[in-house]
């Protein structure tokens, strides 16, 4: 076992620690200054779910530099999933963070250990975190329809309490699909099980997707497109933050409209993929490229856009919210029907895009051909 396969298998074991309630102790109020002072912002993301990765170009371009007070500093906190980003939240670790839906939703509700908000959307996608894969082996289809029914009595497997186990019981629902055994498992696993062929389908999220993909483990063959749902990435801050140093809470989204901007624009497609790739290992680079350019056939659940850039709490959002509040309630990870009234800021977003004369949609990531 590699130490990266040790440390995805703690991270594992973390995610229904942090989902389901064993929190960290309340973390103790922070002091963060006044407001104009420099600033030491600990910004804490995932480093491998895509859909997030509007991070890596605020990072990467240093962007945050243009809006923080002079003389500040950024120190980011990087794990393998959002339930890891949730703990160091919940924590106290971090004063910022970039996660998937679910956990943002989430870390919202644990106001017994920290008051943390959502502030703005990094994206919405089909299928950053709704794809689902069959066996490299597995028929040839002509369908959606009839890959979902061979996978009828076979063997499938997610991270349960995630988001693509959210996508799965609903492909499986609208399709009428009843697998034999419906396994919890991580990626790691997941990709041994490709590997053996003791798995014959499973849901993952990008880039694990592409990359299962470009390694010829597995072929893609539905995504929330097949169902019409669309899943969705946070910025969540702490509470105190927001209302100690909105100079710093507005400045930070400041920057974050900025690398939203700077993705959408093609001709930094190569320069985006170059910046992941210093940043995140064990994945090859057509599984990189792919995960928010790669273009998919329309039949298996491709979009002609991978990532579309709300950047404000929109309607779309909101309705991504409240079926993911109904998903963690029925699963038992949370155990309210909504989200408190302030566990969403909007106004920050709607803030910085009055003052740019810019409204939502800011922009969107398009498909293009695999590199």
């Amino acid at each position: 076992m590699t130490s990266t396969t040790r440390l995805r298998t703690k991270f594992a074991a973390w995610t229904l620690a942090a989902m389901s309630g064993l929190l960290p102790h309340a973390a103790a109020a922070l002091d963060y200054g006044k407001p104009g002072e420099p600033i030491h912002l600990v910004v804490a993301h995932p480093c491998c779910y895509a859909e997030v990765w509007s991070v890596f170009a605020n990072a990467g371009k240093e962007l945050w530099k243009k809006y923080l007070p002079a003389g500040s500093t950024v120190e980011y906190m990087v794990g393998l999933q959002g339930a890891v980003v949730v703990n160091q939240m919940l924590a106290g670790k971090a004063h910022v963070g970039y996660m998937g839906d679910l956990p943002a939703f989430t870390a919202t509700t644990k106001t017994q250990a920290a008051d943390v908000r959502i502030v703005a959307s990094t994206a919405m996608a089909y299928d950053q975190c709704y794809a689902f894969l069959v066996r490299k082996d597995a028929p040839e289809f002509k369908t959606v329809d009839e890959a979902l029914k061979w996978v009828d009595g076979k063997t499938v497997a997610t991270p349960k309490g995630s988001c693509t186990d959210d996508f799965v019981q609903k492909l499986f629902k609208r399709t009428g699909t009843e697998p034999s055994s419906y396994l919890n498992q991580n990626i790691e696993v997941i990709s041994s099980g490709f590997k053996s062929g003791r798995l014959d389908a499973a849901a993952v999220w990008e880039p694990n997707a592409s990359n299962l993909v470009a390694e010829g483990l597995a072929r893609r063959v539905a995504s929330g497109a097949t169902i019409g749902e669309m899943g969705g990435g946070f910025v969540v801050m702490q509470a105190d933050l927001i209302k100690q140093r909105p100079d710093v809470a507005k400045a930070w989204l400041e920057a974050e409209l900025d690398a939203q901007l700077w993705m959408a624009e093609v001709k930094n497609a190569r320069e985006m993929i170059g910046i992941i790739k210093s940043r995140v290992n064990g994945f090859t680079d057509k599984g990189l490229h792919d995960a928010i350019y790669g273009a998919y056939p329309k039949e298996w659940g491709g979009s002609d856009v991978r990532l579309f850039l709300p950047y404000a709490i929109t309607k779309d959002v909101t309705d991504l919210v409240d079926r993911g509040v109904t998903f963690l309630k029925a699963n038992k990870v949370i155990n309210v029907d909504k989200l408190r009234d302030d566990a969403i800021e909007p106004t920050l977003t709607a803030e910085v895009l009055k003052g740019r004369g810019l409204v939502s949609p800011v922009g969107e990531v398009r498909a293009a051909a695999s590199n």
